[in-house]
């Protein structure tokens, strides 16, 4: 059964206490910036833990003025939509409620999970590059990838921070994902979902429309929400950490999580050839008590490297369990499957 930690006083507590009871996630996010987007990806995990523990899930995004930026930037990294929050009153017959926000951000009295935020870059961080605490949005509307050392807190989960950048990208070619109050909405082909799991890559709508698509593996998408940035590396990039662990993203980081995952998918595509073999249930174990255990995601990405290094376990199985954790992580793992070798 999921437990979360209770922001408000540290203790566990049970994200669906009755069996088959509505859990209702309220996500506060005011702003666009990176913390609001890590606190709306969180919430996607835990909406996602929840149904996969067969428990039905309301989910509503309570925001300020700049949801549509929010909500481009979500689809793209491939969370799921939140309604809006409509005037939420007691009685509506959920078993429990559960806030998401960011930490010391404002939220009703309840269940809390606090995110931590993506943290603000280095001073003469070069333009282009903005600034972000968590708390206020110094640039506003601008959602841009800070660069800056690796974080040195968090979760001990003996894993190290893992990303990537598109082939042949550096730093300093990192815009600002978003749009500002001045540049009007964010572009139409930004907010196009991904495709879904197990799609072949040449079928990524997206991939003829970017105009700074990669040529060594069609990931990336144009210069528009997420500035050249591939979605799905990003996504990978902020999963590394604990959701109660500030993150840093720079160019070392967001390059390791682009070779993770070039990688993952090439070995499930490789593995998808072979005989299917069921995910074991030690295997199986391991990876729910991750995530049922506050959302522990990165213990979930150990498991994941352990389960593609371990000599004997068939190819099958190694397939069936990428696609199963997949179906938390939404990290499209099986999006290279009938690509040419």
């Amino acid at each position: 059964m999921l437990r979360i930690i209770d922001a408000r006083t540290g203790e566990p507590v049970h994200a669906a206490p009755a069996r088959r009871g509505l859990t209702r996630v309220e996500v506060h996010a005011p702003g666009s910036d990176p913390t609001n987007l890590r606190v709306l990806l969180v919430a996607d995990l835990l909406v996602r833990a929840l149904e996969l523990g067969g428990t039905p899930v309301w989910a509503l995004l309570t925001g300020g003025s700049r949801q549509a930026e929010l909500r481009a930037d979500a689809t793209a990294l491939g969370i799921r939509p939140f309604e809006d929050s409509p005037d939420v009153s007691a009685g509506l017959g959920e078993a429990q409620v559960v806030h998401v926000a960011a930490e010391g951000g404002a939220a009703p009295d309840g269940a809390r999970i606090a995110v931590a935020p993506v943290e603000e870059t280095e001073p003469g961080t070069p333009r282009g590059e903005r600034r972000e605490a968590g708390t206020s949005d110094a640039v506003s509307g601008e959602l841009g990838l800070p660069v800056g050392g690796a974080a040195e807190s968090g979760r001990p989960s003996g894993q190290s921070a893992e990303s990537g950048l598109r082939g042949g990208e550096s730093a300093d070619s990192i815009l600002p994902v978003g749009e500002s109050a001045e540049s009007g909405p964010p572009s139409d082909k930004s907010s196009e979902p991904s495709p879904p799991s197990g799609r072949p890559a040449e079928a990524d709508p997206l991939a003829d429309k970017s105009s700074e698509s990669d040529p060594a593996n069609g990931q990336s998408v144009g210069r528009g929400t997420l500035g050249g940035v591939d979605p799905t590396v990003l996504r990978l990039a902020l999963l590394t950490r604990h959701h109660d662990a500030p993150v840093r993203l720079d160019a070392g980081v967001l390059e390791e999580a682009g070779a993770t995952l070039a990688r993952w998918r090439g070995a499930v595509a490789r593995w998808a050839r072979r005989p299917s073999r069921p995910v074991p249930d030690d295997v199986r174990r391991r990876l729910r008590g991750a995530w049922e255990d506050d959302l522990d995601v990165p213990r979930v990405l150990d498991e994941l490297r352990r389960v593609e290094n371990e000599p004997e376990l068939p190819d099958g199985a190694r397939f069936e369990t990428y696609a199963y954790a997949d179906r938390l992580l939404g990290l499209e793992l099986t999006r290279d499957l009938g690509a040419p070798s």
